[in-house]
């Protein structure tokens, strides 16, 4: 049986939490296969992030025209890339695919930073995710990101507005950095923001690594398998929140997300 692929750009944390590990894993949960190009290498654990080291851009561009030269591909996440430079490459090698495939679905994670606030660009990393978001077709920032990406909007309305006058892209909203008791995802339809569908979850205690490139992948994975967008984000979130569910400490600090299922065998006595 042949599965969809989808072309992943996106770092690696060697902690497994996040990143390209994260990617594979949600995608694969979907009934997808992922073609995965390491952008960065980052040096992170489960909490902090202390370095990144770019790859460089002639060996992400060679890895991609290689895998789209033989596999069909119709839809690409996006992830961290660690500088502008290989922002404005990828940004061209995707449009260019776009020109060829005018149903290429973009989906880019806005990773400005790791979720204590550690730097995961070399680079201003607002500026340098620039070019991304000009080929995305969903955009997925949490309420942070958005803040960072609108920054003179005076609210969320204004910021969501903002970001689709710049970017012509659906943006999925996610509300895991608030504080009520439930979780509100909110997807704005590219032209139609005053006409939003949202989504409650309840907010799981503890906190999680990996959660928005989990979820993000997992849009990406039901795409590939041939789901409209609407319910793409629908089983998307739903798979996400049940990996949070089930996730699970590798260390004291964030916990993982279980994205895969578990194969329960009999103990050896």
């Amino acid at each position: 049986m042949t599965r969809p692929c989808v072309l992943v750009f996106s770092g690696h944390d060697p902690s497994g939490g996040a990143g390209i590990q994260a990617d594979i894993e949600a995608i694969a949960a979907q009934g997808a296969h992922a073609l995965p190009v390491i952008t960065a290498m980052t040096v992170q654990d489960n909490d902090h992030a202390y370095a990144v080291h770019a790859v460089d851009v002639q060996i992400i561009l060679q890895q991609a025209m290689t895998l789209v030269a033989k596999i069909p591909v119709k839809v690409i996440k996006l992830g961290i890339v660690a500088h502008k430079k290989n922002a404005t490459a990828i940004a061209s090698f995707i449009q260019k695919m776009k020109q060829q495939q005018a149903d290429l679905q973009v989906i880019v994670d806005p990773v400005l930073g790791s979720g204590h606030g550690d730097s995961l660009s070399l680079d201003d990393a607002v500026e340098s995710i620039g070019p991304l978001l000009k080929v995305a077709t969903l955009i997925t920032p949490n309420l942070p990101e958005l803040k960072r990406l609108s920054p003179l909007a005076v609210d969320i309305q204004a910021q969501v507005e903002n970001l689709m006058q710049a970017y012509d892209a659906d943006i999925l909203l996610k509300g895991g950095h608030a504080t009520e008791a439930q979780v509100k995802n909110i997807w704005f339809q590219y032209g139609q923001w005053q006409t939003a569908q949202e989504w409650l979850w309840a907010r799981l205690p503890g906190e999680f690594h990996g959660s928005g490139c989990t979820l993000a992948s997992a849009i990406a994975g039901q795409l590939a398998i041939g789901a409209a967008l609407p319910d793409a984000l629908q089983q998307a979130q739903s798979y996400t929140q049940n990996s949070l569910m089930h996730a699970y400490a590798i260390a004291t600090g964030q916990l993982i997300p279980a994205r895969q299922s578990v194969l329960k065998t009999r103990k050896r006595v």
